[in-house]
């Protein structure tokens, strides 16, 4: 089965982007993922092509327009099951779990927000899922799509040469990853562990496990409640 990631965008030539390139380039080539982006605008009904207006109650900036949204949605999902999503800097924050769960499904519906965001009606009649790729603020949804999809489409099937690669990760254990090292062995006066180079498997997984749960409780102690 081929993931289907439908984007739905202003600027649908941001897309693919970086993931043109590299695992998911190759990925795409093989036909194991698609990428369509849709410009919103060919969805508006006026000459000039009008997305937004101005927010209700007043306030600085414009708000994507409910029903030509809802049009665009309306188009690339007919008889589709695909999660609807809203990049979104008030959405629920994107973990590896969620990436998982959706590397399991047929693909994705993305919609990349601009201005002040997007009418709320819309986000309720189309059941959109608002999500976040962390605490700041984007000019718009795009380069959160992209990210969502770099970090979905390395888990898909047969992306990663290693299938044990994704599952030593970041997160992916509720931990942060462990450090790593390569050759050469000593490099300006700093060597390699030496149990890195034991050969006793046993000991070196003892070791990554306690260097994990030690850089997590440093760095990202929340993890560990």
């Amino acid at each position: 089965m081929t993931f289907r990631a439908t984007i739905l965008t202003l600027y649908p030539e941001m897309f693919p982007g970086h993931l043109g390139f590299s695992l998911a380039g190759k990925a795409m080539e093989r036909g194991q993922w698609a990428l369509d982006a849709v410009q919103i605008r060919d969805f508006a009904t006026d000459k000039h092509r009008t997305v937004d207006d101005t927010p209700a109650g007043g306030g600085a900036g414009m708000v994507l327009r409910s029903d030509i949204l809802a049009k665009a949605i309306d188009h690339v999902s007919t008889d589709d099951n695909r999660p609807r999503l809203l990049m979104s800097p008030r959405g629920k924050p994107l973990t590896q779990q969620k990436v998982r769960e959706l590397a399991l499904g047929e693909g994705v519906i993305i919609v990349c927000g601009r201005f002040e965001g997007v009418d709320q009606r819309v986000i309720d009649a189309r059941g959109l899922e608002e999500v976040s790729i962390g605490d700041y603020v984007l000019s718009g949804g795009e380069p959160a799509a992209l990210t969502l999809l770099d970090a979905v489409v390395r888990v898909l099937p047969g992306v990663m040469g290693n299938a044990l690669s994704g599952t030593h990760e970041s997160f992916e254990n509720g931990l942060l990853e462990h450090p790593q090292y390569t050759r050469p062995q000593v490099f300006e006066g700093r060597e390699i562990p030496a149990v890195l180079t034991s050969g006793n498997h046993a000991a070196i997984d003892k070791w990554r496990r306690e260097e994990a749960r030690g850089l997590t409780a440093e760095r990202r102690p929340d993890l560990l409640k």
